[in-house]
């Protein structure tokens, strides 16, 4: 505890009343009684009765503060030296010390006047007024000092009164004001150090480096000023620790008195006090230092981290993208040349992942404070790492195998060809004799040999070795090389059966026939150079069976191929037939509708909208609707011109449906006509964000007579409300006809534009649905326009932790997560609270109170949570905020994480 702190402050010091010091009516000199008790002298003063009483008061106060508690508790002995004076001043001295001297007396002793007269009168005057004083100790006449000695040792008195006490009352005061003047310093310091010692405490960690080193930077030019401070107070004491214990080093056989032992003793107690505060101080420095310096190797780390986590990414996606695995092995080859950059590319980025992990690790080690932010951040670090060395082999062992298999159907179809060439180059009419039969039938035994070379010896096994790699267009390819084998092989087949019925004992002669794949026997020749013109030759081709043929082997097959080439043929041809026909009924279905729609616009703008100005129908308007047609018909009279510009007979847009008409001669135009249009579509947006306020009026006033009135007139069978639903209904109808029509195109001509077409309309449907919410929402005291694009909008589970300072305090842990309706735009996240409130007994509406907002540019997100694959982090202010947010589904999780990240790396493009 800090005694100095602790201690009430005096109310007196010697520099207050220096000046009555110096007159030297009362003096501490310092002697003590044989029982301990301070000795205060009032020497001879010639105008001792003209001292005002605060004077005298405050002197004798601050004289009787000055022994010990110990001391002063034994009583004061007074010592009034008059032996020059009179008895009127002894009486005045010992009225007044009667009455205002504040501390505890044992003694009172009086030199008496030593002239005769003055003395007798003093006898006389004491006996008389005694009981006046109000003195309850005993008061001692004495005549000489002499007479004072049998009480009080001559050691214990000044030279004044006989004695050899040595006392010098200026000296005196320099010593008091001295040790008064370090006792403040002593004070001053320990309320400055522990004034730093608050401002430490309460200090919160920055986030960021150059904040951290600012920080650092300053605190530590604090503590060396106070440091130094230290020292000059610690050099104070030593210094007046000298000067009083000076008479004691000038001569051995001094002796400090009481009074300067107690300063002497007080001096010591500051120093060690000074020198407890200084080693408490310079611990807590050492704790706080060592936490600066930690926070400052954390925001090191964190910056690193963010860097290093950035490029790393960069890597992983660059990796994600090389989702070819080649078609060819000269492609093939290429993709491993790149995969091989992308790996050498990658080096630097993990071995600075690696030794950043490493660092984190080390920072562990030394018991750094923030174990729980750092620990999670080396393990993401190593896992991807580890993720991007384990898809680096991974694509190697799919590029491998993709190389190896190419290189086997290259190796396939070479095979194939050379066998084409051999089967052309063996000349028909070399082959009726039985020698040159035997001939023909050894070549193609020892070409087949090297089928089992290789490894074509079973042509599918090399197939299903790679079936789990392949992609449908490779496999397409891989399964015409394998047909391709198998005609060849069953064209050795047959070639071997006629070439050993020649080969055998002929017994009888046999009409010489060109053997298939030859096209005619007189392009029979050895030299033939180009085997890829031969295969097109040897490949089943529409050609005549000549009746001289019909008995060949070669011939029958051709002709069953030819036949199912054309079975083929004849099915895509119905089937293009067929999707032709769904294509124009598609479209003729969007132009009769489309001319309903344009006409039941127009019926409610002429007999609602319109009838609303009419004079005659005035009164019968409710109040309630009075100056409101724009909250009921929002912006249908903007829709209706879109859809009527240029308008010819029958009341439909000549530009729109006249494009539609051409799409029955051409449907893949159609998507065209709404492409043209992205732009004007967005109007069915405005409609829709007023369709609430609408419904609102409507249920107000919709059961009116002029509405009954209206109604009447243009013969409708339904409301109004039902018809005010036409423009939703219509976006939607849009849709539903371009998915009709994409069915029907599929790897078709315009299918691309198609499914923009479609993704337009969608788009334009889900603007329709986040605006629906957007306008709902309620208590955000910013303008929502001004926060950008609104992206994506839906309801989650939500759970929050917030981490705040260099104390790291956690809220408590929600067990129930709360329920959040979030809207994501390019500049901000909104938490919202969904309510729902029923309204006049209709269906409920939907509201949604702002709780929170996040700013896109200061957020971070952790793709997976432990424990649950439908939950992802949003972390804000490096973790000082951490949202962990369940969707409700695996699907849904990855479509926000996929926009979320498409705005952050949008945000680093534009920085960038």
């Amino acid at each position: 505890t800090d005694e100095i702190m602790q201690q009430e402050i005096r109310p007196l010091v010697a520099v207050d009343i220096i000046e009555q010091l110096h007159r030297q009516f009362a003096i501490l000199s310092g002697g003590r009684g044989k029982d301990g008790a301070p000795i205060i002298t009032f020497p001879e003063f010639a105008g001792f009765s003209e001292i005002p009483d605060e004077d005298f008061l405050n002197v004798v106060t601050y004289l009787t503060s000055i022994p010990s508690l110990e001391a002063a508790s034994i009583g004061f002995i007074i010592i009034i030296d008059r032996r020059r004076d009179k008895w009127s001043s002894v009486k005045a001295s010992l009225t007044r010390i009667a009455g205002a001297f504040p501390g505890n007396l044992q003694l009172v002793f009086v030199l008496r006047p030593s002239r005769f007269i003055q003395r007798a009168i003093a006898d006389i005057g004491i006996k008389l007024y005694r009981d006046d004083f109000k003195m309850k100790v005993p008061i001692i006449m004495l005549n000489s000092v002499s007479d004072l000695h049998g009480y009080i040792d001559k050691s214990q008195l000044t030279r004044e009164l006989g004695g050899t006490l040595e006392y010098g009352h200026s000296q005196w005061i320099h010593h008091r004001t001295a040790i008064e003047n370090f006792a403040m310093t002593v004070k001053t310091t320990a309320q400055m150090l522990q004034t730093f010692g608050t401002d430490l405490a309460e200090t919160e960690l920055p986030n960021d480096v150059q904040c951290t080193e600012e920080l650092l930077s300053t605190h530590t030019d604090h503590h060396d000023k106070l440091k130094d401070e230290l020292k000059l107070a610690v050099k104070q004491g030593a210094t007046l620790l000298t000067c009083i214990r000076e008479p004691v080093t000038r001569s051995a056989n001094s002796k400090l008195s009481p009074d300067e032992l107690e300063n002497v003793a007080t001096v010591e107690r500051l120093l060690a006090q000074l020198d407890e505060t200084e080693k408490a101080f310079d611990q807590f420095w050492t704790k706080h230092h060592l936490k600066l310096e930690q926070c400052l190797q954390l925001r090191h780390f964190e910056h690193d981290f963010r860097e290093v986590k950035l490029t790393l990414d960069n890597l992983m996606e660059a990796q994600a993208g090389f989702a070819d695995i080649g078609d060819s092995v000269s492609r093939v080859e290429h993709l491993l040349k790149e995969q091989k950059h992308l790996e050498e590319k990658g080096q630097e980025p993990l071995e600075k992942a690696q030794s950043l992990a490493l660092h984190g690790e080390q920072l562990i080690q030394n018991n750094h404070y923030a174990v729980d932010s750092i620990r999670p951040k080396c393990v993401e670090l190593r896992r991807i790492c580890d993720d991007f060395t384990n898809e680096t082999k991974k694509k190697y062992d799919i590029l491998g195998k993709s190389l190896e298999l190419h290189k086997q159907l290259d190796k396939a179809s070479q095979w194939c060809e050379a066998g084409i060439y051999l089967l052309a180059s063996q000349a028909v009419d070399k082959c009726q004799s039985q020698e040159g039969a035997e001939t023909a039938l050894g070549e193609i035994e020892k070409f087949l040999v090297t089928a089992k070379e290789h490894q074509l010896s079973n042509p599918k096994e090399f197939y299903n070795q790679f079936d789990m790699i392949l992609t449908p267009e490779i496999k397409a390819n891989a399964q015409r090389i394998v047909q391709k084998l198998e005609d060849v092989q069953e064209m050795f087949d047959k070639r071997q059966v006629s070439l050993k019925k020649l080969a055998a004992k002929q017994t009888r002669p046999v009409q010489p026939v060109a053997p298939h794949p030859e096209s005619s026997p007189k392009r029979a020749s050895p030299k033939i150079t180009r085997p890829a013109a031969v295969a097109e030759n040897t490949m089943p081709v529409k050609r005549s069976c000549p009746a001289t043929h019909t008995s060949s082997s070669n011939v029958l097959p051709s002709c069953a191929v030819v036949g199912r080439q054309f079975a083929v043929g004849v099915l895509i041809c119905l089937e293009n037939s067929i999707n032709r026909q769904q294509k124009i009924h598609i479209i003729n279905e969007l132009i009769e509708t489309e001319r309903v729609y344009v006409e039941e616009l127009q019926s409610i703008i002429e007999g609602y909208a319109s009838e609303m100005d009419n004079p005659n129908l005035l009164h019968l308007i409710p109040s309630a609707l009075q100056n409101k047609k724009e909250i009921l018909f929002g912006n249908l009279p903007e829709i209706y011109e879109f859809h009527n510009r240029h308008v010819g007979t029958g009341g439909c847009s000549l530009i729109f449906l006249k494009e539609i008409e051409n799409c029955i001669e051409n449907p893949e135009l159609l998507a065209r006509c709404f492409l043209k249009r992205k732009e004007d579509l967005q109007i069915y947006e405005k409609y829709c964000q007023n369709k609430p306020r609408s419904e609102a009026l409507w249920r107000q006033c919709g059961d009116s007579i002029f509405f009954q009135e209206c109604q009447r007139k243009l013969d409708h069978k339904l409301s109004l409300d039902a018809y005010l639903l036409k423009p939703v209904q219509r976006i939607t109808k849009y849709q539903l006809l371009l998915k009709e029509m994409l069915k029907c195109s599929k790897n078709s001509e315009g299918t691309a534009e198609l499914e923009e077409a479609l993704a337009t309309v969608l788009d334009i449907i889900k603007s329709v649905n986040d605006s629906m919410h957007q306008i709902a929402i309620t208590g955000y005291e910013g303008d929502v326009s001004e926060l950008g694009k609104l992206l994506m909008q839906g309801s989650f589970n939500v759970w929050t932790d917030h981490k705040k300072g260099h104390n790291k305090v956690k809220d408590l842990a929600r067990f129930k997560p709360m329920q959040r309706h979030l809207f994501l735009y390019t500049k901000m996240l909104l938490f919202c609270k969904k309510r729902e409130e029923n309204t006049d007994g209709h269906e409920k509406t939907a509201s949604y109170s702002f709780k929170n907002s996040l700013k896109m540019s200061t957020v971070g997100i952790t793709e997976n949570v432990k424990g649950d694959n439908k939950k992802f982090e949003i972390w804000y202010n490096g973790r000082e905020e951490v949202y962990i947010i369940q969707a409700s589904s695996v699907e849904l999780k990855n479509i926000w994480i996929s926009e979320i990240r498409k705005v952050l790396t949008g945000q680093l493009e534009a920085c960038r």
